[in-house]
């Protein structure tokens, strides 16, 4: 069943395809997921699609739970004219200026895996995704820890990682969600060469002046290991890396010294960080940008995934005060690498 809402139409009209008036086809179809259903994803991606108002040749289709609250679906339909179907395969049917949005009664997991696998089928051309629990993946029945390990699961990849493009700064980490106890184990040269590829790919998207600098790649100890005085990962690790960055054309300066590559005066040396696990670059990366900007991009995937570089905010669910910059910037990267 199709639904048709904006501004001068009443919400929930309902009405048969053939009585929507179609123009040309959108060259763009980007899927926009909104994760838990007790978390922010809803809000903060209702208010960046009413911040962003239609967007020149995309059309967007938006995932969320039926029976949403109904305050950002009319914040929604002040900018656009929303079509509310059940189902993506109806979504696809439907071409034209209009927001498509699908209200499901499937988990928000599985809106991720299908969007994805529509992307890998060229149906739709990315994905920005609103935050979703590990919580929520599981009692979905998945055995996927997070977005990340869904994407590398459908897509078959076994490399792929997180990075996260900020206004000061850009981060790319080597390993993700891996217990302390274990990063050195999951550390060796060829998880940091593709990771480092990944990274070197995150560049070359950067704008000409970011980039020009080289990747700057984080030592995994204190001090960077002090030449052996304080563990011996870089001795074994970074001569063999720097010898495939240099083979590689690869622009590559490291192991950088943990506690001091992050100075302010450090930011504009470099285009990316490389750091070795998931909090030695994302505390650096969330206590500067905090929610005013942050885009994580997957890196290595055959299609565009961006989301937000914030949770799921449960705390703060249904208070309408959710901050939606990082929303906001993410769906603009994801039109930005679909038209690359």
């Amino acid at each position: 069943m199709k639904r048709v809402s904006n501004a001068s139409l009443k919400l929930g009209c309902k009405t048969n395809a053939t009585n929507l008036s179609f123009v040309s086809m959108s060259k763009l179809r980007i899927a926009l997921t909104t994760g838990d259903v007790d978390g922010i994803g809803f809000e903060v991606t209702a208010k960046a699609l009413h911040h962003l108002g239609p967007q020149k040749n995309v059309q967007f289709i938006l995932w969320r739970v039926d029976g949403a609250d109904s305050r950002y679906l009319k914040l929604i339909d002040k900018k656009w004219t929303r079509i509310t179907v059940d189902s993506l395969e109806e979504a696809l049917k439907i071409e034209g200026p209009y927001l498509i949005d699908i209200a499901s009664d499937l988990s928000p997991a599985e809106w991720v895996e299908i969007s994805a696998k529509a992307c890998l089928q060229k149906k739709i051309d990315g994905i920005a995704t609103a935050p979703l629990s590990k919580t929520s993946i599981k009692e979905a029945g998945f055995k996927d820890l997070g977005h990340t390990d869904i994407l590398k699961r459908l897509s078959k990849v076994k490399h792929v990682n997180m990075g996260f493009v900020g206004e000061k700064f850009n981060v790319v980490l080597a390993t993700a969600h891996v217990p302390i106890s274990k990063i050195s184990k999951s550390l060796n040269f060829t998880v940091l060469a593709e990771a480092l590829k990944n990274a070197d790919g995150l560049r070359k998207k950067l704008p000409p002046a970011q980039s020009k600098k080289p990747i700057g790649v984080l030592g995994l100890n204190p001090h960077a290991g002090e030449k052996g005085l304080i563990g011996n990962e870089e001795l074994l690790l970074f001569p063999q890396l720097l010898n495939f960055a240099k083979e590689n054309k690869i622009p590559m300066e490291g192991p950088l010294v943990p506690d001091a590559a992050f100075f302010e005066s450090n930011w504009k040396r470099y285009s990316v960080y490389l750091t070795l696990y998931h909090d030695q670059g994302l505390i650096p990366f969330k206590m500067i940008h905090g929610q005013d900007s942050g885009v994580h991009i997957s890196l290595g995937i055959p299609f565009v995934r961006t989301s937000v570089d914030h949770g799921t905010a449960k705390d703060i669910f249904g208070k309408n005060i959710a901050n939606p910059h990082s929303m906001i910037d993410s769906i603009r990267w994801a039109i930005k690498l679909a038209r690359l």
